[in-house]
């Protein structure tokens, strides 16, 4: 259920945009735990496993455990921003407050808005071309691709409606999507438990054409897309009681017990299939070892629950993607027709149409894991600005006490993911390419704007509201 909290925080309807009241605070602890590993858990694990697979070898839990530290350091920034502005805002706030640079702010928003673009993307390839495959059988004739821009097209249509996400019902599915994530656990203790499984596996790296460490590093960052999420819990500030002292403990025990069960899940797959096997079944992977650990166990169950994952991550994401372009436009930042409001169902329909074709663009011409490793890209390039932001406002002092990151976290994190980023971790061109593509209609748009309206002040904390 990756990414749920951007929408929650970027659901922009037209209406009064004058003086609002401060929103209600009712998440406590128990719910904010629930809330990040919820904002973690989706379509990532359950679409990309075989592909990560595919690029390490049978050290696949490796690249999730380097994942999880990364985002763990990045996590000690987001504390301590979080903690020193409890607004529901993120990133582009405090690239804002640190630089100070218009336009840098502006990016970051798009590169945002972009990676919920290029996730609903991934997830909507895996929705045709494993869950609901898998779940219909035979009687699917349709193409791939079809299907996939159909879905897109479907997201579009409720999203155009309108939809409101509360928090239970984003704890409910939590639950689902956890549940399918601890069956593969379970059925892989079975396993072992009655012989089955090859503990070798879990040392081999595949060195084929490749040193060891492009091979872990470029699987890293691919993986990554697996531990996104845990920065939008920081949307939800302003709706926690005392976010200052409950945030620190909730995000990072969610996080460790995401981290947890993706490494249970990686070594439950690499014990149970060889990574050959994993890498050609694709987003197939892990319904592949459903069936090699217990034949027995009923496969559309398993599809049910990733289809739920996936149609709740591609949702989210195609959301939180529209009221984003919706609230550069309402700042005049892009051309004002994005923030259209149809006069009846009161939605962004211009944005939301702008996203789609974007998402229907992408799924008819790249495959899954670029999408992925795109969306863990741009989200990398966000990250390091945000690492480095913590460090330039260390000068800017507020009076309250707050959570403060041991210095050396900022710095090792800013390193790491600009590393992940960098063409040196052995990320394929294409998705270069790609990001350039999309960060690329930014920059024209904001060109464009410029040029028709003159120069805007951004106000990000606007944006994500």
């Amino acid at each position: 259920m990756a990414d749920e909290t951007r929408a929650s925080a970027t659901t922009v309807e037209s209406g009064d945009q004058g003086q609002q009241p401060e929103l209600k605070r009712v998440i406590g602890p128990g719910l904010l735990l629930l809330f990040v590993v919820g904002d973690i858990i989706g379509t990532g694990v359950y679409a990309l496993t075989g592909t990560v697979a595919g690029k390490i070898g049978g050290a696949l839990w490796l690249p999730f455990l380097i994942a999880f530290a990364v985002a763990f350091l990045t996590a000690f920034s987001y504390l301590e921003l979080v903690g020193k502005y409890p607004r529901a805002a993120g990133a582009a706030l405090y690239a804002n407050r640190a630089f100070k640079i218009q336009f840098l702010t502006f990016m970051v928003a798009f590169a945002v808005m972009s990676s919920g673009i290029t996730s609903a993307a991934s997830a909507a390839q895996a929705f045709g071309n494993t869950y609901l495959r898998k779940l219909l059988g035979d009687s699917l004739v349709v193409p791939t691709v079809w299907i996939a821009i159909g879905f897109v097209i479907l997201l579009a249509a409720i999203n155009f409606r309108g939809v409101a996400e509360s928090m239970w019902a984003n704890v409910v599915l939590t639950f689902i999507e956890l549940s399918g994530l601890l069956i593969i656990i379970v059925i892989g203790f079975y396993a072992i438990a009655n012989g089955q499984g090859d503990p070798d596996r879990l040392t081999q790296i595949d060195t084929v054409g490749q040193t060891p460490l492009i091979a872990i590093s470029s699987a890293t960052a691919l993986a990554f897309f697996a531990m996104v999420g845990f920065e939008d819990s920081v949307n939800m500030a302003e709706e926690c009681r005392e976010p200052v002292r409950i945030f620190p403990k909730a995000m990072l025990l969610g996080m460790g017990i995401a981290a947890v069960i993706y490494v249970l899940v990686a070594v439950t797959s690499s014990l149970l299939l060889p990574a050959n096997e994993l890498a050609a079944a694709k987003s197939d992977a892990l319904l592949r070892v459903v069936s090699t650990g217990a034949p027995g166990f009923p496969l559309w169950l398993f599809a049910l629950i990733g289809l739920l994952a996936v149609i709740n991550s591609a949702l989210i994401n195609m959301l939180m993607a529209s009221r984003l372009v919706y609230g550069m436009a309402n700042e005049r930042i892009i051309p004002r027709v994005f923030g259209t409001v149809h006069p009846f169902r009161r939605s962004p329909w211009v944005s939301i149409l702008f996203t789609s074709l974007i998402a229907v663009a992408l799924v008819a011409t790249v495959d899954i894991s670029l999408l992925g490793g795109t969306t863990s890209l741009l989200l990398l390039l966000v990250f390091t600005v945000v690492n480095i932001a913590v460090l330039v406002l260390r000068k800017d002092t507020v009076e309250h006490k707050h959570f403060r990151a041991p210095t050396v976290l900022p710095v090792v994190g800013a390193i790491a993911c600009a590393y992940l980023a960098s063409p040196l971790s052995g990320r394929p061109a294409r998705e270069y390419g790609i990001a350039a593509i999309l960060l690329g209609v930014g920059v024209l748009l904001w060109i464009v704007n410029r040029l028709v309206v003159g120069k805007v002040t951004v106000d990000p904390e606007k944006l994500t509201k």
